[in-house]
């Protein structure tokens, strides 16, 4: 029961703790007043019990005001915490290691004051900027997750960063209009974060395009919005797919992209689907070639970035062959949990990696 006890008063701490750090990180005056009184609590208490009590205790407030307030605060709060660090430290003699310790602390002081300007630029303080950066990343993989199919369909995705970060280049956004499904796979320029801001933008422009504009205008409409947004250099290339859930026939059209590749469980063979088109964003009014074909029971088709096939040491067509080869050892499953698998195997840990499988299993 103690024990019990114990763990309930510690989760109601904790509570508390995370209570107040919220009310802080929005009422910035509080945390000021917070943080500067703490500040003075801690050099009284290093004054009258030295031994007790260390000074580098200053620099815990200071590192907390650097995360809570605003620019102007945070000056304040460094110019007292500097201060009374340097009294407390200095009224016990100069030697050199205390007055190592002062400039010490004003050189956190200044660290803290340059990444609280930073934030200020964007008119964001404190840790509000990181928790919008999340915010935006929950966006970008909730909007990437493939809406729910019919029995007799399986759908997955799985997107892999360069670089171990949680923002890629490569997203996905799909749509069902009817019994129709419609996926498309975007590759922006660039790779990691440099492309995840540009990522961001688009997902939202075209997943709101998709399934509201007709199929064959999904790609135009798309090149239109990146033309107007006037990015110099910057490109997407994306591959489209819209498959019919009651027949299975599918249209796939690609914008500089690396072509669909079907598995046809009738014969076994691995077959790709090319539908030429050139880049997004880089021409006023191109046109988009289609290429039809049909999903019978056991068919599979894979859409995928550039990073799942090609390499510095590989090109497009011999890597297409090696995710084939990766890909035929999922046969015998179902392609079930393919998506993963398939990103570990094959994809390039130098550049973003997505693949997309839609499967008409064996028992719809």
């Amino acid at each position: 029961m103690n024990r019990s006890g114990g763990l309930a008063e510690v989760r109601r701490i904790g509570r508390r703790v995370e209570w107040l750090g919220r009310r802080a990180r929005r009422s910035h005056r509080l945390a000021f007043v917070a943080l500067a009184l703490t500040t003075v609590v801690f050099a009284v208490s290093s004054l009258v019990w030295q031994t007790l009590v260390p000074a580098s205790l200053l620099i815990i407030p200071l590192v907390l005001g650097g995360l809570l307030l605003r620019f102007r605060e945070l000056v304040a709060l460094t110019g007292i915490t500097v201060t009374f660090g340097a009294y407390v430290v200095l009224s016990r003699g100069l030697t050199l290691p205390r007055i190592g310790f002062v400039l010490v602390l004003a050189v956190i002081g200044w660290i803290m004051l340059t990444n609280a300007k930073v934030r200020s630029r964007l008119g964001v303080p404190g840790t509000r900027g990181e928790s919008m950066l999340m915010e935006l990343r929950d966006i970008l993989t909730a909007q990437g997750e493939l809406p729910p199919l019919p029995a007799g369909w399986l759908a997955e995705v799985a997107i892999r960063s360069a670089g171990g970060s949680t923002f890629s280049g490569d997203f996905v956004v799909s749509t069902t209009r009817g019994d129709v499904l419609e996926v498309a796979l975007v590759d922006v320029s660039g790779k990691g974060i440099d492309a995840g801001t540009r990522a961001l933008l688009l997902s939202g422009a075209f997943g709101g395009l998709l399934g509201v504009v007709p199929e064959e205008e999904f790609l135009p409409s798309a090149n239109r919005y990146l033309r107007r947004q006037d990015w110099d250099d910057d490109f997407a290339t994306v591959v489209h797919v819209a498959v019919d859930l009651r027949t299975g026939n599918f249209d796939v059209r690609t914008a500089g992209h690396p072509p669909a590749i079907q598995f046809d469980a009738w014969s076994g063979r691995w077959q790709t689907r090319d539908a030429d088109g050139p880049l997004l964003g880089l021409m006023e009014a191109p046109e988009f070639s289609v290429n039809h074909g049909q999903l019978k029971q056991g068919d599979a088709l894979f859409l995928y970035s550039d990073g799942m096939v090609e390499t510095p040491l590989r090109d497009i067509g011999r890597g297409t062959d090696r995710l084939a080869g990766a890909a035929e050892r999922l046969v015998a499953q179902g392609f079930q949990g393919g998506a993963d698998v398939l990103v570990d195997a094959a994809g390039g840990p130098g550049d973003d990696s997505a693949i997309v499988i839609i499967h008409r299993t064996a028992l719809g």
